[in-house]
């Protein structure tokens, strides 16, 4: 029996936003630590600008504020209530959907994301400032990571699961790509900076917020160089957050419903041309078309999975 298209809606989404919210607090922990780094005059704003943009947030900032220092862009990824991005609206929009369909999670599942937003929602912004930042950040984090837990622990391996799935590992691929485009497109130092101290810093941030610095020095025994670390997070398959990873953890949780259901839908071809994408070049080609290029043209293509998908199973 096919699972009802809201039903389907609310457990994709529901995994969505908690990995949005985990993905916020990695992105404004590098947006936060590069402004310390920054030894350039405006810098600092410069960098939380640059993360604002790849988080596809800076227009909406410059709606509201007219300065980009730490607190502001803090408050505006973490609390506010009008960006529908922010840690709060995400944990906000997660407990919904989690409500809406509480008799197709387990318990533990709802405990986790209940008890996520309840404490998060008892946190006083003026409370939060410098050192309370980075562990608060590290809060989002860990709950997230208990969510994924009683998810892959306690939940069936049905269409429901597959919805849960599909829905993480989209928007991790969407993160991924953002992360490292912040990086070499938006913050690629001047040439003569390249390779130096402030470079190797910042390089090293953006594997931290992929969760990927210590696995990065298992596969690559030299120091941090650019070719390596877009290998690493766009190609490599045994790197979890790797776009490549990704893209094979959606293509087999759509294969799994097209199982399922007894037939494919236009997500599943939408999904094998992401991979194509993918799967059917290297770094050196990357780099001659142009990484952003490259990054923008998986982003557009991992919106088309959610949005053939959306229309496939009925989510509206």
């Amino acid at each position: 029996m096919r699972m009802l298209g809201r039903t389907a809606q609310n457990l994709f989404w529901l995994s969505r936003y908690v990995e949005r919210a985990e993905n916020m607090a990695r992105l404004l922990e590098v947006g936060y630590r590069m402004s310390l780094t920054s030894r350039r005059e405006g810098g600092a704003s410069e960098h939380l600008i640059s993360m604002l943009r790849a988080a596809e947030m800076d227009e909406a900032f410059a709606e509201r504020h007219e300065v980009a220092d730490v607190d502001t862009v803090a408050y505006f990824m973490m609390f506010d209530p009008t960006n529908p991005s922010s840690v709060y609206s995400c944990l906000q929009a997660a407990r919904t959907n989690a409500r809406s369909v509480r008799t197709a999670i387990t318990t533990d599942m709802w405990e986790s994301m209940n008890g996520a937003w309840l404490e998060f929602s008892q946190i006083k912004p003026r409370d939060v400032r410098g050192a309370k930042l980075l562990g608060l950040l590290q809060w989002v984090r860990q709950r997230s990571h208990e969510f994924r837990g009683a998810l892959l622990g306690t939940i069936l391996r049905d269409d429901g699961f597959a919805f849960l799935q599909a829905g993480n590992f989209v928007e991790r691929a969407d993160n991924t790509a953002r992360i490292l485009d912040m990086k070499y497109y938006v913050l690629l130092p001047r040439s003569s900076l390249v390779g130096g101290e402030i470079d190797i810093q910042q390089w090293t941030l953006i594997l931290r917020a992929a969760s990927a610095h210590r696995s990065y020095g298992h596969v690559y025994h030299d120091r941090y160089k650019a070719y390596n670390i877009a290998d690493f997070l766009i190609l490599r398959t045994e790197m979890p957050r790797s776009l490549i990873y990704c893209a094979h953890f959606v293509r087999d949780n759509l294969n799994l419903l097209a199982k399922l259901y007894g037939r494919r839908e236009a997500c599943n071809d939408a999904m094998d041309d992401l991979l194509k994408l993918v799967e059917g070049t290297n770094m050196d080609q990357i780099f001659a078309h142009g990484l952003h290029e490259f990054l923008n043209d998986f982003i557009d293509g991992n919106n088309r999975v959610t949005d053939t998908l959306s229309a496939s199973y009925n989510f509206y």
